[in-house]
């Protein structure tokens, strides 16, 4: 079961967040980032469609349209 956790929610945060490279780690901003990735990560999980992680991240970026629809929940 530690490896599905590890597979599952870490190695996402290190692949598409590059949580590992973070430059965050004084204070509260280390554990504020974490939260945020965390509710990104459930975000993007919800968006339907056999598209990555990484891709649906990128889209959200690049298109303030899918990022409305995405904090609307609306997909």
């Amino acid at each position: 079961s530690h490896w599905g956790i590890e597979n599952k929610l870490h190695w996402v945060l290190d692949v598409v967040f590059k949580e590992d490279h973070a430059r965050v780690r004084s204070g509260n901003g280390a554990k504020n980032m974490a939260i945020v990735r965390y509710i990104i990560t459930n975000l993007l999980r919800q968006v339907q469609g056999k598209v990555s992680l990484k891709v649906k991240r990128k889209k959200a970026a690049w298109s303030v349209e899918f990022l409305e629809k995405l904090l609307r929940q609306e997909l």
